[in-house]
């Protein structure tokens, strides 16, 4: 006979109360008179079930970033920039969640990479009164949502450790509203407060942490507008490991006379796949979603965008890079030095293949399908007497079928010309090799420098990466490769549910 599975399970009530019963709705119509549920209207519209039995990490804070409109600025399928739980995987590996679920530290991890304001706290390092009063702020406004992480064996459900965003609270009853993620298996419910608390202050035994609740609100601007780390490539965890840790440890042992050669230094051990871990964030759309005119949304992302590698450019330590890199001995050949016309074509199409594949829906390359770009023509769109906007129109080839892709790209240079493939004109510079160095240099923690031994050199490198004179667009972009730096570093070294907080630097 065939498993027939499961279709939900009945709440135990109580110590439960469900939301759609008559007891549950006169609960709610009393929270919503006394002005504690403001937070319900926005997690309701953007409530979704998790996909997998041990995605309810990843479904509950999907859920809150799209309720708190943060833009993970990459596309999910065709056109739209939308969280999804495929998409939270920087800190831990989706097929690893699907088959043990994920901890508490880990998805404190995946709020801060999606860019998120987050406040992190573990029963043992808080208090039900605490707990108390962040369930009222989070319940009387729409800008900050709580999710819960608590063992299910207390409010006698099954199941063990789960999460899930509390969508309003009660204060007279002294109830929070659980908005389920396993919608499967349970409905919406009341619990009494006191007795949630109990539920997380229970010890998850794969990490030997107490569970807890986190604080999730949009930070004041949408991080990593141009530069990004990514550790979809294996090698990630090696290249953090070089920057973090063995970086100080070979400025220390050198005898150091300039600029450049500390820049010889950091970069003739560079990993190999370094162009792997930090990127350069391209906007790409189909060609029927715009025809030859850019939204203004678009026109808005890509001027912000050349202004933060203008930014970059102006610094005084990208002159030097730029130098080090043109040079003859530079070790960093596998760096474009400069973004000139000649690389912008080759750039395009793999990124004009990658954007189609996404766009359709399509994660992974198989054999069956394979995305060739046929051919790319540069062009500058203007409209309306603004700025010129480089655009790369790309035609991709999948078997018998042809998609028009463009890409937008930020480009530091009012000198604009069009050209197809093939031809050598002049474009203007793009996000390079000379560039993406120093953001990343400028993101390594100021006590990378410190081992250097000649006083004035080191007093001129701390000059030079230091973010307090940069202009706020380009300080916010260093210091979100700086928070993702850290993270990352805490995920190599299995310490994500150790420290909770955001890495606080300046």
């Amino acid at each position: 006979m065939d498993n027939a599975g499961f279709y939900k399970r009945s709440l135990p009530c109580p110590p439960a109360i469900e939301y759609a019963s008559p007891e549950g709705k006169q609960i709610f119509v009393e929270a919503i008179h006394s002005g504690t549920m403001e937070n319900f209207y926005r997690l309701i519209s953007y409530f979704q079930t998790q996909s997998e039995p041990a995605y309810c990490g990843l479904a509950s804070l999907s859920m809150v970033l799209n309720a708190l409109a943060i833009d993970p600025g990459r596309k999910w399928k065709g056109p739209w920039r939308w969280f999804d739980e495929s998409m939270l995987d920087c800190c831990e590996p989706l097929e690893k969640v699907k088959a043990r679920g994920i901890t508490f530290g880990k998805v404190v991890c995946l709020a801060h990479c999606a860019g998120a304001k987050v406040e992190a706290f573990r029963t043992n390092q808080s208090t039900i009164n605490d707990f108390r009063r962040y369930v009222m702020k989070c319940s009387t406004s729409d800008d900050c949502h709580v999710i819960s992480s608590y063992n299910r064996a207390i409010f006698k459900q099954t199941g063990t450790g789960h999460f899930s965003p509390i969508g309003g609270y009660h204060a007279g009853k002294d109830m929070a509203l659980i908005l389920d993620v396993a919608r499967f298996k349970y409905p919406p419910h009341w619990v009494p407060l006191k007795l949630l608390w109990e539920a997380m202050d229970d010890v998850d035994e794969t990490t030997g942490q107490h569970r807890g609740f986190m604080l999730i609100s949009r930070p004041h601007r949408e991080p990593g507008l141009l530069y990004t780390l990514s550790c979809k490539h294996e090698s990630w965890v090696g290249i953090a490991k070089y920057l973090m840790d063995d970086v100080p440890l070979l400025l220390k042992s050198e005898d150091m006379k300039d600029i450049q050669k500390v820049l010889s230094v950091v970069c003739t051990s560079l990993p190999s796949n370094f162009e792997e871990f930090i990127k350069w964030v391209a906007e790409v759309r189909i060609r029927e979603d715009g025809g030859q005119s850019l939204s203004s949304e678009e026109k808005a992302r890509v001027v912000i965008k050349e202004e933060v590698l203008k930014q970059v450019q102006n610094t005084g330590l990208f002159q030097h890079v730029a130098a080090f890199l043109s040079s003859a001995n530079s070790c960093c050949k596998n760096l474009t030095a400069s973004g000139d016309g000649e690389n912008l074509p080759k750039i395009a199409a793999s990124v004009c293949c990658q954007g189609a594949q996404i766009l359709a829906g399509k994660f992974g390359f198989s054999e069956s399908e394979c995305y060739c770009c046929r051919e790319t023509c540069v062009k500058c769109l203007q409209a309306n007497g603004d700025k010129p906007i480089t655009v790369v129109c790309g035609t991709v080839v999948n078997g018998n079928t042809e998609q028009g892709v463009d890409m937008l790209v930020p480009s530091s240079q009012t000198t604009h010309s069009c050209c197809c493939t093939g031809s050598r004109n002049y474009i203007g510079m793009h996000p390079a090799g000379n560039d993406v160095l120093t953001a990343l240099l400028l993101a390594l923690p100021p006590e990378t420098w410190s081992g250097i031994k000649e006083e004035k050199l080191l007093q001129e490198i701390l000059s030079l990466v230091s973010t307090e004179k940069l202009p706020i667009l380009l300080q916010e972009e260093v210091l979100h490769l700086r928070r993702q730096l850290h993270l990352l570093k805490r995920c190599q070294e299995n310490k994500v549910d150790e420290v909770l907080g955001a890495p606080l630097f300046s």
